[in-house]
């Protein structure tokens, strides 16, 4: 909120130096709002990660915002890589949900009213779609990012091997005969099955 402050104080800064056409201090100020833009992402960013932090350790926020920054630090390649997948996948999944209740929404209104015009139901489908496909893929990146900070706190820590399924504790491991092993118990049943 404070960050939000400080970019609504530059752009009412902005709009003053524009009224009184003074073009130097415009570009500054938006210039200005851009690192701030820029460092409200960041805060974001490691705050989302701290709070995972918090779950994964019950630790402070500070302790968990530095563990957080560092575990990010030390992964960024994997964190990189993760963000980009998470992206395309969020897109790919808001696209569908919404294309999804648009094609039931037609169908659906055409079974009921096929005389009338779907278009204007189908604006109030688009729209009310749009907030829940963003809701729920909100939800789901937020478990991709929690998922990939337990998996590379179980790595860094090689401890809590006992929760941890057999196929992942040997993918953490690092074990050259990584495929041979994963085949291994694939082939294996279950406890469960064999009950």
């Amino acid at each position: 909120a404070v960050i939000q402050f400080i970019r609504y104080c530059l752009k009412y800064l902005e709009k003053q130096a524009g009224a009184q056409k003074n073009r130097v201090m415009v570009y500054v100020l938006r210039a200005l709002q851009c690192c701030v833009w820029c460092f409200e992402k960041c805060v974001k960013f490691l705050n989302k990660n701290a709070y995972i932090q918090i779950a994964l350790a019950g630790k402070n926020f500070c302790t968990s915002a530095k563990k957080a920054f560092f575990l990010i630090l030390r992964n960024i390649i994997r964190f990189g890589i993760v963000a980009t997948l998470g992206h395309i996948v969020h897109g790919i999944g808001i696209i569908a949900i919404i294309a999804t209740n648009m094609v039931i929404g037609y169908l659906i209104l055409r079974a009921m009213h096929e005389d009338t015009s779907p278009f204007m139901p189908l604006v109030a489908i688009f729209f009310v779609t749009v907030g829940i496909a963003k809701a729920y893929m909100n939800v789901f990146a937020l478990a991709v990012d929690t998922s990939l900070q337990c998996f590379l706190a179980v790595e860094e820590a090689q401890a809590g091997h006992d929760c941890v399924p057999k196929v992942l504790q040997r993918f953490v491991s690092k074990k050259k005969d990584l495929p041979e092993d994963l085949e291994e118990d694939l082939r294996k049943p279950s406890v469960k099955q064999t009950e």
